[in-house]
């Protein structure tokens, strides 16, 4: 950037033309001009104002994900965005590892697709988590299987799910995960020389971290291009009432699952009394048939029913009610 006079060093170059101790012909001789090179194989498509954007678009991606994926992987994960910057397109897959998670996510309603990269360990850190594990990585890592692969492709399609909120104040999309590929050439969406932006985020579950970079190439984004700035995106920001926000925590929690149980009644018996048991061998209950029972939400007492059935099911017709108090 050029250096800005101040009034005072003003005030003395025009005294100075006008005493003569300056020639202003001399001056336009000696003065140089600013030539700023332009580099046609990499064109200025993107922006600082369109990544700066992004980066806001993908902060609130990054908080989604640090409230959504612990539901499914049962562990603290934290994700903040790194940078984002705009690079040609066979920049970012020469500099992928082998293998490598790629989500090739469609765009709707753009044209053309959208790339998610996970980086491998936290992809085996998910499969371990997923398949009752620790969340502990590979220490080498390698091919995944098809079981793995499904499971990866799982997490993969609930992160590009999480895709339709963040860009509501741009455009209402429905982004579908279309495949995973594990091998970068496989994953060619667009030609390598064509220009892309990649936003970059960091993702800590438990002790282990890595990235996951979005890549938006240029070809898609070049419609809303225009909406692509913050005036823009905090002029058609919606704020949501306390109400509406209420509304939407009770509907999150209404599909919440939990774990209910009819307890018949207790009993006591030796460890060779239990080894010993038989088919047909009667255990005594410490309740009597006439009684009710006892349910439970999670391990709290929270009603009591009778037993019965019903369309050849197992079932209890509640009777009671039990408050806190009680």
């Amino acid at each position: 950037m050029a250096d800005v006079l101040s009034q005072s060093e003003i005030d003395s170059l025009l005294q100075a033309l006008s005493s003569g101790e300056i020639d202003a012909d001399e001056m336009k001789e000696t003065t140089e001009k600013s030539v700023k090179e332009y580099d046609f194989k990499r064109p200025a498509k993107f922006s600082k104002e369109h990544l700066r954007t992004l980066e806001i678009i993908f902060e609130h991606f990054g908080r989604l994900l640090s409230t959504n994926l612990p539901v499914y992987l049962r562990k603290n994960v934290q994700v903040s965005v790194v940078n984002s910057e705009a690079i040609t397109f066979s920049e970012f897959t020469n500099s992928l590892a082998n293998p490598v998670i790629l989500g090739v996510v469609n765009f709707q309603p753009l044209n053309g697709n959208i790339m998610m990269e996970l980086a491998a360990n936290l992809g085996f850190a998910m499969i371990d988590r997923m398949l009752g594990g620790q969340g502990e990585p590979l220490e080498k890592n390698r091919e995944f299987s098809e079981i793995e692969l499904s499971i990866v492709e799982k997490m993969v399609a609930i992160c590009v799910r999480l895709l339709r909120e963040p860009w509501k104040n741009v455009l209402d999309l429905n982004p579908i995960l279309e495949r995973v590929e594990t091998n970068p050439q496989f994953a060619q969406i667009i030609a390598p020389t064509e220009m892309i932006s990649i936003v970059t985020l960091n993702m800590k579950m438990g002790d282990v971290e890595g990235l996951m970079n979005i890549c938006l190439p240029f070809f898609t984004m070049e419609s809303i291009m225009d909406k692509l700035n913050t005036k823009f995106w905090f002029s058609t920001m919606q704020s949501t009432s306390d109400e509406d926000y209420h509304e939407h925590i009770e509907d999150m929690i209404r599909h919440v699952a939990m774990p209910i149980k009819a307890v018949l009644g207790n009993s006591s018996i030796t460890v060779s009394d239990f080894a010993n048991l038989q088919i047909g061998d009667i255990i005594r209950l410490d309740s009597r048939v006439s009684e009710e029972l006892n349910i439970f939400v999670g391990n709290i007492r929270k009603f009591t029913a009778l037993p019965g059935a019903m369309k050849g099911s197992y079932a209890v017709r509640v009777t009671s009610i039990i408050r806190e108090e009680e």
